[in-house]
């Protein structure tokens, strides 16, 4: 390629890729009343900087070649920040190998621009071999917490298998998004720890962690469940008693694995929870979101659980890496009520929808919980009937 083409391509990358960054999002109109949906998913891998992915010197690219691709952007934890709202992303590239990296926009739903360099997050003295989906976390003691998955290896696993791996829940703490102090790993007495969440507020003077611990890698075992333990302190978290308090359970929604999402959001009336249930189907595991409350004082006892999802997959978003997946790890309230709501879509992309405190306590309240029996899902329906004809 001469120069005079290959600067005409680059000149054409820069505009395509502005055009997609300074793209407006559409809300769209088939609202449930519960959230709104938009039309254009807030990041993908085409969003991520041209520097990241290409090598722009003519003389050692004069092909203009894509030398380090992504290949998704997705799971990505939430903060507002600075009057910006601020998303760590999971990026993914051409390698399998996951990392993080701060977009941010100033309305939330669209125009969202990485930062000029992707997180340098510091290692333990033993490596990780990936991290993400990094929840974001401010403490009531002044610390931005980022709560990660960390996997590595099995030492166990036997000759030639090159699968197995280990779990474990990351921690590290940062004031900006841009420079992170790595502390020790949680340490519990489950074998694999994945989907953990740091409770935004001191419980009885201790740091509170919801976790999800399993028996291996991919499979709960005879473990799942979100759990909930303390931690006397967070630069070396230990918890020592672990108790599940929201389980799975036989053909539901979270039958074959559940996860805390992001930190709960403090209300009037309790803590809103968004998490992640799974279940198997023929086409495999099937990922949707679904919401409870606990108690404010004791943000270990539900109070209130909706039956069903909240949110599942819908046209394109079961399309991609791992199809038929929603997940969620980050979501944002903003002083005038609005919630932003962030979620992956088959481990590809990033979405938002948007909700009120309000609308999302009056589901969570309201909403018949699981009759976990057809007959009596049927007579919960059949009572909605009754009472709307009734109405008329």
């Amino acid at each position: 390629m001469k120069k005079k083409e290959f600067n005409q391509r680059l000149a054409y990358l820069i505009t395509k890729h502005e055009k997609l960054v300074n793209r407006k999002n559409k809300k769209l109109k088939n609202s449930n009343g519960i959230y709104e949906r938009y039309k254009y998913p807030v990041l993908t891998a085409d969003h991520t900087p041209l520097q990241w992915r290409y090598d722009l010197d003519y003389n050692t690219n004069p092909y203009l070649m894509e030398r380090m691709g992504i290949n998704a952007v997705f799971n990505a934890g939430a903060i507002e920040l600075n009057n910006k709202i601020c998303m760590i992303t999971r990026v993914e590239g051409w390698d399998r190998k996951s990392f993080f990296a701060v977009a941010e926009s100033s309305n939330g739903i669209d125009h969202f621009r990485f930062r000029d360099y992707p997180i340098v997050m510091p290692e333990t003295d033993d490596p990780d071999v990936n991290v993400y989906d990094m929840r974001l976390i401010l403490h009531q003691d002044g610390w931005i917490y980022g709560v990660f998955c960390t996997e590595r290896k099995d030492p166990n696993a036997p000759p030639g298998d090159l699968s197995s791996a280990i779990a474990q829940c990351g921690i590290a703490r940062t004031r900006d998004l841009d420079t992170w102090e790595r502390l020790d790993d949680l340490k519990t007495a489950s074998p694999q720890q994945r989907n953990c969440v740091l409770h935004p507020e001191f419980v009885n003077g201790k740091y509170a962690f919801y976790t999800r611990p399993q028996d291996d890698f991919i499979q709960a075992g005879k473990g799942g469940g979100i759990g909930w333990g303390l931690a006397d302190k967070i630069e070396h978290a230990v918890i020592k008693k672990e108790k599940i308090i929201d389980e799975r359970l036989y053909h539901t929604i979270k039958e074959s694995k559940n996860g805390q999402g992001p930190a709960p959001i403090k209300t009037k009336e309790g803590w809103l929870h968004l998490a992640h249930g799974v279940r198997g189907c023929a086409a495999g595991l099937r990922y949707v979101l679904y919401m409870f409350i606990t108690d404010l004082a004791h943000p270990d006892k539900v109070i209130k659980k909706p039956g069903g999802y909240f949110l599942a997959p819908q046209g394109q978003e079961r399309i991609g890496d791992v199809s038929n997946v929603v997940f969620s790890n980050g979501w944002v309230a903003r002083k005038d009520g609005t919630v932003f709501i962030y979620y992956g879509s088959s481990d590809t992309r990033m979405h938002v929808a948007t909700s009120t405190i309000d609308r999302l306590l009056d589901y969570v309240k309201n909403t018949p919980e699981d009759g976990l029996r057809s007959a009596t899902c049927v007579e919960q329906r059949i009572k909605l009937i009754q009472k709307n004809h009734a109405l008329v």
